[in-house]
């Protein structure tokens, strides 16, 4: 190798020149190494004789210090990787997390092994093959997990959006970072819908929208009873406008079926999004649905937006797709039958196809009912 003394040079001040003298060579060698472009094949075998006689030989603090360096190379051989991987040490989630590229042997054999902190530094990389995938959606770890959810390289597909999305049922962070993603679908993310923001939950809402829906058993029960939708919204103001929540849980719990810990969730909720659910699938307009989230919403911040998109979706959410939602949170469906493709959403959400639905969407019921709010609102 340019640089180098011949490899029989360094042999011969090893063998006479003790551990320290090891130390110092390693290191230095490793580093000059790293500085260099992909060496030719016979500098390279040079130097992995070189390493390889090296290594064994000198301190551990030594050997980390080499490996760390040499890490940094440009290019690395299967037995230079080796090395660095045997004897890094304290750096190795560094590296994992940094290094251009780790061969798949290499990815395996830290896999195997099931550090929970190695793995999710693992999980992290953008050049990750389907065999590896395929041996980090097993692990059983929040940190795994939340690494994959971040990866913007992954595209969840099949048994691993299912896998992802089970996950963000159990992990508000996975759930949240799943929310901000522009390539899920997230009437998926309905089951972790209590784990995410008031905008993240109206975006949970709106996937609802423009699809066809499986028909679920809770769908002739809400058409029988909401033909009460009148009496049902006036009892709502009367005990939202009283502060009476408890009782608002108790009704909650006889019409959804839901457990009382969910509806109590629900009845407390100061944002309204849980509560457009429920008064939408029960059949409510918008005209009443949002005088009774006005009665259940805070006011201690300008809400002018958020009120806004509640009156969109009153009118342009079907009561069956808030039905079928309901239906989720009762755990009555699957809901990885959206995936197929009849349940697919008719078109493709951009940016201009929503701002072309929010234009059409606001129709004249929609602008009486923010009115009507409003009034209400100065009259309060």
């Amino acid at each position: 190798m340019i640089g180098f003394q011949p490899y029989e040079t360094f042999q011969l001040l090893i063998e006479t020149g003790g551990v320290e003298r090891a130390n110092t060579l390693l290191v230095a060698a490793c580093e000059a190494f790293a500085r260099r472009p992909r060496p030719q094949s016979a500098e390279l075998s040079q130097f992995e004789a070189l390493a390889t006689r090296l290594f064994p030989t000198a301190a551990p603090s030594a050997r980390d210090r080499a490996a760390q360096a040499l890490g940094k190379a440009d290019y690395l051989s299967p037995v230079l990787e080796r090395l660095v991987f045997q004897n890094i040490k304290e750096g190795l989630p560094e590296y994992l997390g940094t290094a251009r590229s780790i061969s798949e042997p290499v990815l395996m054999e830290i896999l195997d092994k099931r550090n929970v902190e190695l793995c999710a530094r693992i999980a992290a990389r953008t050049d990750l093959s389907t065999l590896t995938l395929s041996k980090l959606f097993p692990i059983n770890s929040r940190a795994v997990y939340r690494a994959l959810a971040s990866n913007s390289a992954i595209r969840f597909r099949g048994p691993y959006l299912k896998a992802i999305t089970r996950a963000a049922m159990m992990d508000g962070q996975v759930a949240k970072t799943l929310a901000a993603r522009k390539d899920i679908d997230k009437a998926l993310l309905a089951p972790a819908f209590f784990q995410l923001d008031e905008d993240s939950r109206l975006d949970v809402i709106a996937a609802f929208g423009d699809r066809q829906l499986p028909e679920t058993p809770l769908s002739r029960t809400f058409e029988h009873i909401s033909v009460v939708t009148s009496e049902f919204t006036q009892a709502l103001m009367k005990l939202f406008s009283e502060n009476r929540r408890p009782e608002v849980t108790r009704l909650f719990t006889q019409i959804t079926g839901l457990d009382e810990v969910r509806c109590g969730e629900i009845a407390h909720d100061t944002t309204g999004a849980a509560l457009f659910v429920i008064l939408r699938a029960f059949g409510c307009d918008a005209q009443d649905g949002m005088k009774v989230l006005l009665h259940a919403t805070s006011h201690e911040v300008n809400r002018s937006r958020i009120i806004n998109e509640y009156a969109r979706l009153f009118s342009s959410l079907s009561v069956r797709s808030m039905v079928f939602m309901l239906s989720v949170w009762r755990g009555d469906v699957d809901l990885n039958e959206l995936s197929k493709p009849e349940f697919q959403p008719v078109t493709q959400t951009t940016s201009r196809t929503v701002a072309a639905q929010a234009e059409n969407n606001r129709e004249s019921a929609v602008s009486r009912a923010v009115a009507a709010v409003r009034r209400l609102a100065s009259n309060g």
